[in-house]
């Protein structure tokens, strides 16, 4: 039985709510489907919920005269229990758009749900690129990152620097496996050699000894790490611990985000590498949406996923003001389309689009963890080194599978 916590609406939506009354009988329902308490909750949740309040905000959509909720809900890291939240919110709550689903398992599981009720999936915090490939859905968007960019992104740059041998310590997940396999085809495409991988349990690891001496032994020149939130941070804390960066070891966080490197300290991580489509100190507008949504949660920076929810809420909400609300509830599909067809432009991501796979396309970066003596304040973490361009940066549609696409 699910908690009465994860059916509830988020105390956030009661500002929204409060107007739906006044100005229509069904508000447009934003339900934010996330980690609020496992090894993904700083990566997620509360800071995610703000992101689409700050985009609801931004929209200018309430003063259209359309309400909107938003909603939230624990995951809790299960595909069964993400799916029975998601089909109660669709049956019962009258929600429009599930949004964050940070687990490739349930956002896999979902896509079947939302195209069979006809609703939408704005997949901002799952990485598998299956999304967009033999799984794609005319009611799914995939919006911050997949695993084909990360991995191209960060295993590419390290290779073409001579860090040319990699062993990759991945989750058993469905994240975990399609990361592992994506970063060896770039780092072989590329001439570099995977020398060893191997998977740890999720959740539930802490000690990750034992993987890591592993790593330490191949003597391979990038130790990279296919998992994510808390199980990241204890792997770059051990590997720290047991020397592997002074031993001339690499650290490379294939989906690793600013609030990890701000929980491990510049001291542990300077040097690793990580690609985020997003960063607060970018440019002026990433730093303009920052000042912004920071009231709403001072103690966590957004990284690429909350803003992420950010990018894609407001590039919704400009589909529901083309068709009006009653046909924006009415079909998914609908909206969707209408998505597809007008450009994407936002102070987090700036100016993108959507590919008829349901891929969002954007500009991704490489960014490098500072050396404590080159930061100037809490936050300033991160320095670029090297933007891809969106037109690079994702698999080509050709190449993915979709059944979408004919021909």
């Amino acid at each position: 039985m699910l908690h009465r916590r994860q059916l509830l609406a988020g105390a956030a939506a009661m500002p929204f709510a409060s107007r739906a009354v006044r100005a229509q009988a069904q508000p447009i329902r934003l339900g934010v489907l996330a980690d609020f308490s496992g090894p993904y909750r700083h990566l997620s949740g509360p800071t995610a919920v703000a992101c689409v309040q700050q985009a609801v905000e931004d929209s200018g959509i309430l003063q259209r005269g359309i309400a909107v909720e938003v909603i939230q809900a624990d995951h809790q890291q299960k595909a069964d229990t993400g799916l029975t939240i998601a089909r109660e919110w669709s049956d019962r709550r009258g929600v429009d758009v599930v949004l964050e689903v940070n687990n490739s398992s349930i956002a896999l599981a979902l896509n079947g749900l939302v195209r069979e009720k006809d609703k939408i999936h704005l997949n901002t915090g799952a990485a598998t690129s299956e999304l967009t490939a033999k799984s794609c859905s005319p009611n799914t968007i995939h919006w911050t990152y997949d695993t084909w960019m990360l991995a191209r992104s960060s295993g590419v740059a390290s290779v073409r620097a001579g860090s040319d041998t990699f062993f990759i310590i991945a989750a058993d997940m469905a994240f975990g496996h399609q990361m592992e396999s994506d970063v060896r085809k770039f780092v072989e495409a590329e001439g570099g050699k995977v020398v060893g991988a191997i998977r740890h349990p999720f959740p539930g690891t802490t000690d990750f000894s034992s993987f890591l001496l592993q790593a330490q032994r191949s003597r391979a020149k990038v130790v990279a790490f296919a998992n994510a939130g808390a199980d990241f941070i204890n792997c770059v804390k051990q590997a720290h611990e047991f020397g592997l960066v002074s031993r001339g070891q690499k650290l490379l966080g294939t989906i690793a985000f600013i609030n990890d490197v701000k929980s491990l300290g510049l001291e542990t991580t300077k040097g690793l590498l990580l690609t985020e489509s997003y960063y607060w100190d970018l440019n002026d507008r990433t730093r303009a949406f920052t000042k912004r949504v920071l009231p709403k949660t001072p103690d966590n920076y957004p990284n690429q996923t909350h803003a992420g929810n950010y990018s894609a809420v407001i590039h919704y909400l400009k589909g529901v003001a083309e068709v009006g609300a009653a046909r924006a509830k009415g079909s998914g599909r609908e909206v969707i389309e209408v998505m597809r067809r007008m450009p994407t432009d936002d102070d987090a991501f700036g100016a993108g689009s959507i590919r008829a796979d349901g891929r969002h396309l954007h500009d991704v970066h490489l960014f490098e963890a500072k050396a404590p003596s080159e930061s100037k304040g809490p936050w300033d973490l991160l320095k670029l080194v090297r933007t891809t361009p969106a037109a690079e940066a994702f698999r080509p549609l050709s190449e993915g599978g979709c059944p979408l696409i004919s021909g």
